[in-house]
């Protein structure tokens, strides 16, 4: 079973849904492809989506707001990312740019030993279910401008500036 929840952050509402083994979705509510990409994890987990609480999503819940306060560096909710292995593949190598720091699409695919399927890494950092935790708002086109984040780019460029900003007080 899947379990979604709604919840309020700095930068609007987020809707959460987690399995027993951890947080599978993460998107503002605004985003018009949320129930989209929603029923695409419960697809591909083979699981059915319900209203209601579970403890995966309070503590993701409760690692979010430590995150918007400036107190969270790094994620440790359990993640469930059913994907295609090239989108797997993407998603980890997100969760390895450090926080505070940006990468380029043509970085990323050059870090996956793929130079030239920089479209490609567009689009499987686009399909990532879970925004922020799997932080796909820190890779920029090629001059560092802030495009492709479902969340829009105002959100984008304030998860910048927050990041470099908790980073820069922690030094």
């Amino acid at each position: 079973m899947i379990f979604r929840t709604q919840f309020s952050t700095v930068l609007g509402e987020m809707s959460a849904a987690a399995t027993e083994q951890g947080v599978c979705f993460l998107e503002f509510t605004e985003d018009n492809r949320r129930e989209d990409t929603l029923q695409l994890v419960s697809s591909r987990l083979k699981m059915a989506v319900t209203d209601g609480n579970h403890p995966q999503l309070a503590l993701l819940e409760s690692q979010l707001q430590d995150y918007f306060a400036g107190k969270r560096m790094i994620f440790t909710v359990p993640l469930v990312l059913p994907g295609t292995p090239f989108q797997q593949k993407v998603w980890d190598a997100l969760l390895s740019v450090p926080f505070g720091s940006t990468v380029t699409y043509s970085m990323l695919a050059v870090s996956l030993s793929s130079p030239r399927a920089v479209r490609a890494v567009g689009r499987a950092n686009g399909m990532n279910p879970v925004s922020v935790l799997v932080p796909c708002h820190r890779v920029t086109g090629k001059n560092g401008e802030l495009t492709g984040y479902a969340g829009g780019t105002d959100r984008k460029a304030w998860l910048l500036a927050h990041e470099k900003q908790v980073k820069g007080a922690s030094a």
